[in-house]
């Protein structure tokens, strides 16, 4: 399974009365991003290079710490935030702290802290710790995509550590590098790609055809295989996105 659920204690309280649901409180379909973090009244220090996301999807609130990203049922009635059933991905957190920086958030979110909105920041206030984010506008699909995860199925793996492959969606064509070779849909004199809600459709992609050491071919293989089919779903959510085909084979990726 892709999801495994964390070891912690999640908080079923009822919190009031009505639907309960993120609807209609300024928050639903947003995301934030963390400006500042305290811990007991000092600033606390993120992972260098992370940043603490918080999505709010119809009645799921979705977040990462800057590795793993962590989902659950959630309440926002009488100023708190409920979270239930909370799971979280199962990739490896390389990066020294940042496994105990998810599991950090994860206490938070499950200890029905406090929310507020302050203009457009969300002020969230935990026991002990608060976080403060800003509304982050979501990227749009032109640009280049660096792929974070490999997605088969319901199973979402990190990429391979040091190795970078990006898609690049520019002018009306698709670009990929994969650590050792690269390609794009442009070279064959294909028509321009084409989106049709969250659809993409588009024509052959050709790449050059270097062998490459085995975690390089890993990520060139990901993507080949998510754009093999010349049509993908996509879904952008501040600034990542997920591209999976029929098969579900899929990227997550980060601009």
């Amino acid at each position: 399974m892709g999801f495994r659920v964390l070891v912690v204690a999640v908080a079923l309280m009822a919190t009031g009365c009505g639907s309960g649901s993120a609807g209609g409180n300024g928050v639903q379909g947003k995301v934030f991003t963390s400006t500042s973090v305290t811990e007991q009244g000092r600033p606390r220090a993120l992972v260098e290079g992370t940043k603490i996301e918080l999505r709010f999807i119809d009645d799921r609130l979705v977040a990462t710490a800057g590795c793993n990203q962590m989902q659950g049922q959630v309440k926002l009635d009488d100023g708190k935030l409920a979270v239930t059933d909370l799971s979280t991905t199962d990739m490896a957190c390389t990066t020294p702290g940042s496994q105990e920086q998810d599991e950090w958030l994860a206490k938070l979110l499950t200890a029905t802290p406090a929310w507020k909105l302050d203009g457009t920041s969300l002020v969230l206030t935990g026991p002990d710790a608060e976080i403060v984010l800003a509304q982050e506008q979501p990227a749009t699909l032109e640009g280049t995509w660096t792929v974070e995860g490999l997605i088969d199925k319901d199973v979402v793996s990190s990429a391979p550590e040091g190795v970078t492959g990006t898609v690049s969606f520019k002018e009306g064509f698709i670009y990929v590098r994969g650590g050792c070779n690269s390609g794009s849909t442009k070279v064959t004199g294909a028509d321009e790609y084409e989106v049709d809600g969250q659809t993409i459709a588009f024509g052959e992609l050709v790449v050059t055809a270097m062998m490459c050491a085995e975690d390089k071919m890993k990520v060139e293989s990901a993507i080949l295989d998510t754009l093999g089919l010349r049509k993908v779903t996509f879904e952008i959510e501040g600034n990542t996105m997920t591209l999976k085909n029929a098969d579900g084979v899929g990227l997550q990726l980060r601009k």
